[in-house]
């Protein structure tokens, strides 16, 4: 009996598995198969491996699953041989699990070739191979994925076991140096960086939880071990089951770093550590007062909490807040390549990786990718509000009505440009973003109106600021007309700034300033389809 599993509706292919599995006989032992997209986890008696499946008893009769689809967990698993590839991927669990094997079954697609989608002796390894013209012409490529931890992607780069580095966090200046001292290059060009996509880490609890809102700050106080009980929150009286990640994810090192900022905060020695975000996603669901925190993709029915930061802007962890960077827990995923040597194989699937091809992959994943979205500026909305406050002077009330005048003629876009700290120049993303604009306004229709728009934080004088974030807001105008090449001539371009107002995050520290300083598009909302 064949097994289809739906997600969101749709049915997910079984992929066959590839040659390499030793022969095993039957055997009456319990297994467990389990997804890693978290849509199979069925346990039964091992019968046998044939023709590229699990076949296993249970109580629905003996169920045939393609082990593409699944790692095999349990004494009774059968024994592979040791895999090996042209192109080795190492790093980032929540890379290599989440979005991996489907980005390699797209890039497949993309090259009109069939992926053989293998599992390995390695729980955290899978292998694809590479078949072109559909799967009747040649091989033409081969990658392993060994999905483990952030800190292996620059591990393995530097020794020199892998090609391509997956990582959920930024490459550190220490790994970057040693990198550079091995004679990996600048790990930080545009050449061997690549932002692959971005995630919101969302704080998930047991769906029966009362608590529909944690603030920062209690939040802090809660992985610090200083609230411990639901009731200081208005929950129930209830100790708190305190879950975190292991030590070397970079889902941890994250999530520490964003709610201790810079109180050097440690996680309390009561939580639980637990290894991946699957695991954290199921935990929380087996436990009524836990608590945990899983990448966007993995929430897998775990009740998402909405953060509220300390200056009151509530904070859902949806895709447009993501993919403006204004979410308090959002990160950016990475692709990391050495500079010396680098395999074309391996650039070609990176390249791949950070098109508008793939976009429909990783959002499929469950990810955030980098596609320009638009949403309404509506005078009902938050920052419509913010700009009615009474309670400053008339001279700021004054720039404030003039916004809200400007801002309701136009949809805001998710594209939002960022400094690099202390400098005129823009970030790492920005090289992206830039590109991925031009090709949405180049389908826009001949006449549309483009506001760029500049902000920036509270430091300094008010007037001073908005002088600064009008000229930050012609700078990328200007920036983003040349980089086009007159692909943009039908598109009617101007620049504003507001400096200090509607701020986004607080400006209590470095981080929430650094959100600030930033410079929005709008485009005409008539215009925008």
């Amino acid at each position: 009996m064949a097994l289809n599993l739906t997600k969101n509706g749709a049915v997910l292919a079984l992929i066959t598995f590839a040659a390499g599995a030793v022969p095993m006989s039957v055997l009456a032992d319990e297994i467990t198969l389990k997804s890693a997209d978290g849509t199979v986890n069925l346990v039964g008696e091992f019968v046998e491996f044939t023709d590229n499946n699990y076949v296993i008893r249970t109580g629905l009769g003996d169920l045939r699953i393609a082990a593409s689809r699944v790692r095999c967990e349990g004494d009774a698993c059968p024994s592979f041989e040791t895999a090996t590839a042209d192109i080795h991927i190492a790093g980032s669990d929540t890379v290599g699990l989440g979005m991996m094997p489907l980005l390699l079954s797209g890039y497949a697609a993309h090259l009109d070739a069939e992926a053989t989608v293998v599992a390995t002796g390695n729980d955290q390894d899978i292998l694809a191979n590479f078949v072109s013209d559909g799967g009747f012409g040649d091989e033409i490529g081969s990658y392993l994925v060994s999905a483990t931890g952030s800190n292996d992607a620059f591990a393995t780069l530097l020794d020199g076991t892998s090609q391509i580095g997956m990582s959920s966090r930024r490459i550190t200046p220490p790994e970057a140096r040693a990198l550079r001292d091995s004679g990996a290059g600048n790990m930080v060009s545009p050449g061997q960086e690549h932002i692959l996509a971005v995630d919101s880490l969302v704080v998930i609890l047991h769906p029966n939880n009362p608590v529909q809102e944690i603030t920062t700050a209690q939040l802090a106080d809660i992985y610090a071990g200083n609230i411990t009980n639901w009731s200081e929150l208005g929950g129930n009286n209830a100790p708190i089951t305190l879950m975190s990640h292991t030590d070397g994810s970079g889902t941890r090192s994250t999530f520490d770093e964003r709610i201790f900022g810079e109180t050097n905060g440690t996680v309390a020695a009561s939580a639980i550590a637990v290894d991946g975000s699957n695991e954290m996603a199921a935990a929380v669901n087996n436990e009524k007062n836990a608590i945990g925190y899983v990448g966007y993709a993995f929430q897998r029915g775990a009740k998402a909490v909405t953060l509220v930061n300390e200056c009151g802007i509530s904070m859902t962890p949806d895709a447009f807040s993501a993919k403006t960077e204004e979410y308090a827990l959002q990160r950016r995923l990475y692709l990391y390549n050495r500079g010396d040597a680098v395999d074309d194989t391996a650039l070609n699937l990176i390249n791949y990786a950070i098109s508008s091809d793939a976009d429909g992959v990783i959002a499929k994943s469950g990810f955030i990718d980098l596609g320009v979205q638009a949403r309404a500026q509506s005078l009902d909305g938050d920052r419509a509000r913010s700009l009615l406050d009474p309670n400053v002077d008339a001279f700021e009330g004054g720039v404030m009505r003039e916004m809200l005048g400007q801002m309701v003629d136009y949809d805001r876009l998710s594209t939002t440009f960022r400094f690099a700290t202390g400098s005129s120049r823009l970030d790492e993303r920005s090289r992206v973003d830039m590109a991925r604009l031009t090709d949405y306004l180049e389908a826009r229709p001949e006449g549309t109106k483009v506001m760029i728009v500049g902000f920036t934080d509270s430091l300094g004088a008010f007037e001073s600021n908005r002088t600064l974030s009008v000229g930050r807001a012609e700078q990328v105008m200007q920036e983003l007309v040349a980089q086009a090449d007159g692909r943009l001539a039908g598109i009617e371009f101007a620049a504003a700034g507001y400096g200090e107002i509607a701020p986004t995050a607080c400006n209590t520290a470095d981080d929430g300033r650094a959100i600030n300083r930033r410079v929005e598009v709008w485009i005409e909302a008539s215009n925008d389809a």
